[in-house]
């Protein structure tokens, strides 16, 4: 398998999951794992995004420019995390161990994905028709969808975050959404329930 995870989509709870699973990859239960996060961002809702009700960031910060600095935070502080930029996933194949991301430039084998894209619909990869249903915390006539999950699990391996995990559009609470994800890949990891602190000394 080319990762251990790979998540799909490069918005709030993509880059959020990406940072907390980035964050534990020199504990000892992450030796030898392999992460990335395929980095579309061009469909994300923070292209357009004002942010000035969200705890940590500064009133007015636009969140094209929190795209842009969610890359360097990432790139500079757990370079560990393989990040693919200017792809955009076509299809997911499910294998009988882990899955095939086909994107239009290239694929890749995972044993777990993070699906992590926005809830408009159309959805375009195909591949996870089985498990698309209406979002249930969306008007009706925004005509958005979701994964169908349990906690966001889709079934194993498969996780989903964000909006199309079925939270609402809100960059606090698709970001916790992504790195609630994020912990339960490092508790699997790790065998018993996980997360990541960082403390001063």
């Amino acid at each position: 398998m080319d990762f251990d995870v790979l998540i799909i989509g490069g918005g709030a709870a993509g880059m959020s999951c990406a940072l907390v699973i980035g964050s534990a990859m020199e504990k000892p239960y992450a030796e030898n794992k392999k992460a990335g996060i395929i980095l579309h961002q061009k469909s994300s809702h923070l292209q357009s995004a004002l942010l000035k009700n969200v705890f940590g960031i500064r009133p007015g910060t636009h969140g094209a420019d929190l795209l842009k600095k969610g890359i360097s935070h990432l790139e500079s502080l757990y370079p560990q995390v393989e990040t693919i930029k200017k792809e955009k996933v076509k299809e997911v194949v499910e294998l009988e161990e882990g899955f095939r991301v086909i994107t239009n430039k290239s694929e890749y084998t995972s044993v777990k994905i993070v699906v992590a894209v926005g809830y408009t619909s159309p959805f375009r990869i195909s591949g996870l028709e089985d498990y698309l249903i209406p979002h249930k915390k969306a008007k009706l006539s925004k005509d958005r969808i979701q994964l169908r999950n349990e906690d966001h699990l889709v079934k194993p391996g498969l996780y989903v975050a964000g909006t199309l995990a079925g939270w609402r559009s809100q960059f606090a609470t698709a970001s916790g959404s992504g790195a609630a994800v994020a912990t339960d890949i490092l508790t699997e990891w790790n065998g018993e329930h996980t997360k990541v602190h960082d403390k001063l000394a």
